[in-house]
């Protein structure tokens, strides 16, 4: 005879108060794009020299306080909070409107690869499991 399993159902349903997986996998691609902003931010430092200070120092700041950013919505919504949906959501629309500016010639693949990852945060941010998780969390 085998013992019965414990039960996952918590007074919210199954798994109550953990994020869904199309959200966790929405908020790990979120964070991932949070840290190539970063790094890219940091990366531009390199570009500092005579006339472009200015320049790049302000592409540094607008690049890693915008990943800073976005890393700490998605933080957020990992944590349930529906309000961190609606920056993510608009982090993407940005993203796919880069990817578009992207397309044909060398950078075809940047694009393409902008686009993918957008499409996939998109898509977990919205897929019903997540949409539901989040609606529970706005009514407690």
């Amino acid at each position: 005879m085998t013992s019965p399993q414990p039960s996952l159902e918590g007074p919210g349903g199954p798994l109550a108060g953990r994020p869904p997986a199309p959200l966790v996998v929405a908020v790990s691609v979120a964070g991932l794009e949070a840290l190539l902003l970063v790094l890219f931010g940091l990366a531009e430092l390199r570009s500092l020299h005579g006339a472009r200070v200015a320049m790049g120092i302000t592409t540094t700041l607008f690049f890693v306080v915008y990943g800073l950013g976005l890393a700490y919505c998605a933080w957020q919504l990992r944590r349930m909070q529906s309000w961190a949906r609606a920056p993510v959501v608009l982090a993407q629309l940005i993203q796919l409107g880069v990817a578009w500016s992207f397309r044909g010639g060398a950078s075809t693949v940047a694009a393409v690869a902008l686009a993918v990852l957008a499409v996939v945060v998109l898509a977990g941010v919205f897929h019903p499991a997540s949409l539901s998780a989040l609606a529970d969390d706005e009514e407690e």
